[in-house]
């Protein structure tokens, strides 16, 4: 998904209206519900877990394995090139957290130019399990379809860095960039074939994400819904943890 101006779980209101350096430490309570500080510097629980666990790293590869095994189920009799997958790219196939360290480290917090001097570089790793799974994709005869909020204007930098790390894909469908977050449209470009003219019409059999919005007509609201609601996780929707920023931020009250 984009980068959202609001950003890290750390340091999101910070700053309304001052300068883009956090002279403050960022404050937290203890098991015991003692007060705590942190210095700006030093990473979040949140990236530390992202970046340290084997918890996190067995998530992702059984997340993949999990929709790999879906696509396979889902595409049986159907004909190589005529289905595919949607993965988004920020945080289910890119790692961002290296951004998030360079952030915490300096103090800073997430603005636009930095996030797209960061793009540019065109080396962010692969979550793991994510080549895995889409080489995986493909050997099925399953096509690859990243549909990422990042800006069109970005396009090319993410082409590039998803051919980097090995990623591989079919279609790319960037965010317009005068377009909002929400991905209907672009799936609905690779369902129609106008996304990618030369492949034809694709139906898309496995969405994988981070972001609720990943996943067609889902939403924030789905939090207060009964767990049948659930119903097409682990089967045609698999989501990966990302306790570092999303649409989540804005959800509830702390």
């Amino acid at each position: 998904m984009r980068r959202p101006a609001f950003a890290s779980l750390a340091v999101v209101a910070v700053l309304a209206g001052t300068a883009c350096v956090s002279t403050a430490p960022a404050s937290r309570t203890s098991a015991a519900g003692a007060s705590e500080t942190r210095p700006p510097h030093v990473p979040t629980d949140e990236l530390h877990w992202l970046r340290a666990s084997a918890e996190y790293r067995a998530i992702t590869i059984q997340t993949f394995r999990a929709a790999l095994a879906a696509a396979e189920k889902l595409s049986a009799g159907k004909a190589a090139g005529s289905w595919g997958v949607s993965v988004d790219a920020d945080e289910t196939i890119i790692d961002n957290s290296g951004y998030e360290v360079e952030l915490q480290r300096k103090g800073l917090v997430h603005t636009d130019p930095a996030w797209v001097e960061w793009v540019r570089r065109r080396g962010r790793p692969a979550v793991p399990g994510a080549a895995a799974f889409l080489s995986g994709v493909q050997k099925l005869g399953g096509r690859v379809a990243v549909v990422t909020n990042t800006a069109q204007s970005l396009c090319a930098d993410v082409a590039a860095n998803l051919d980097s790390v090995a990623l591989p894909h079919d279609i790319l469908v960037c965010r317009p960039d005068d377009a909002g977050d929400r991905k209907e449209s672009r799936w609905e470009s690779i369902a129609n074939g106008t996304a990618r003219p030369d492949l034809g019409r694709v139906e898309i059999l496995v969405w994988v994400g981070d972001n609720i919005q990943d996943f067609p007509g889902q939403s924030q609201s789905l939090r207060d819904e009964p767990e049948a609601a659930f119903e097409d996780f682990g089967v045609r929707f698999f989501a990966l943890p990302n306790p570092i920023y999303g649409t989540w931020e804005k959800s509830l009250p702390r």
